[in-house]
């Protein structure tokens, strides 16, 4: 308890400097949020107060930068992410609406890569020197692509020519029976054909981390005492892989949460690329219309779900590693 007590201590002061750096980043752009926005309501009478409100929440005036920050930090504890500029709505019921489609391509394409890549890796450690060797290469080659240019192929080759999968949108817009009638089979259908080539592109940059990273730890820990003792106890060599790869897969644990980082940024430019909407698709064009508010609103958002599935990782890590629990 103490251990995750302290990494709880350690994420709460990491949220709290990505709130404050993220703040004063984003005032480094060039522009103004608060010309944009008085800019695009050009022609409507905007009263002092409404004015005065603005300047308060965007800056200007005689607004001060430290007093706009602790503004925005009160607004935040308070649930409010301000106004979307080009959206023209609150930044929560932005976030509320692409979220959860960002949510299901990274989820999905995050567990499908751990699942097979650690799989992969559990039985070339355990078989070495097996056909499945082969694999190796394969999963490198998809690695080494740049997610904007492996997005591409996959567009062209699945979607474009082959017509295998639909390659736009997040569903068949001439299913909007959902709007009324509920998620309901065809709709989920066509979410599903959607999603597939962006979830695979993210899946298939990211799982050759997973199946290398697996078999080198099956390897060496295949050479421990008590796997060797185990062996020769004339346990079944299912049951000896299982011992070792119990103790292999922590050390992949952590790196599933460090490496959803890198999903994340690399599901930002699939979405742009299959016009997919979810945050990425949010992010890009806050960035190019200066909506400081929506980019700040999906910055924190992606910097807690990492935090956040960080110290699940930990909590797993101290309850199957009892020698983190001991050290605490």
């Amino acid at each position: 308890m103490r251990t995750l007590l302290r990494r709880l201590g350690f994420y709460v002061l990491a949220a709290y400097a990505a709130i404050t750096l993220n703040f004063f980043l984003i005032r480094l752009l060039p522009g103004s949020a608060l010309s944009n926005i008085l800019t695009q309501l050009r022609g409507s009478s905007l009263s002092p107060a409404t004015v005065k409100a603005l300047e308060e929440e965007y800056g200007g005036g005689h607004s001060s930068t430290f007093s706009q920050y602790f503004t925005y930090v009160g607004h935040l504890f308070k649930g409010d992410f301000g106004t979307s500029t080009s959206k023209g709505g609150p930044v929560v019921d932005v976030l509320t609406s692409d979220l959860p489609w960002t949510i299901g391509l990274v989820g999905s394409a995050t567990i499908i890569a751990f699942v097979a890549g650690t799989l992969a890796g559990i039985v070339i450690g355990w078989k070495r020197n097996g056909f499945l060797d082969a694999l190796l290469p394969i999963a490198t080659f998809f690695q080494s692509v740049p997610y904007l240019v492996l997005a591409i192929l996959m567009m062209l080759t699945f979607g474009y020519y082959g017509g295998f999968f639909p390659y736009g949108g997040n569903y068949d817009t001439s299913r909007n029976a959902h709007l009324t009638e509920g998620w309901n089979g065809p709709f989920i259908g066509s979410v599903l054909q959607h999603g597939t080539l962006p979830a695979l592109t993210v899946a298939l940059a990211s799982i050759a981390g997973w199946i290398i990273g697996m078999r080198n730890m099956m390897i060496t820990t295949m050479d421990e005492d008590y796997v060797l003792v185990a062996a020769a106890k004339g346990l079944p060599q299912w049951r000896v892989a299982a011992v070792a790869a119990r103790n292999a897969i922590l050390p992949a644990l952590s790196n599933f949460a460090l490496s959803i980082s890198l999903v994340v940024t690399g599901s930002i430019v699939t979405e742009i690329v299959f016009s997919y909407q979810g945050v990425g698709t949010d992010i890009n064009n806050a960035v190019l219309a200066g909506d400081y508010p929506l980019m700040q609103g999906v910055l924190l958002v992606i910097v807690f779900t990492v935090l956040a599935i960080n110290f699940l990782a930990d909590i797993a890590y101290v309850l199957l590693d009892p020698r983190a629990r001991k050290e605490a």
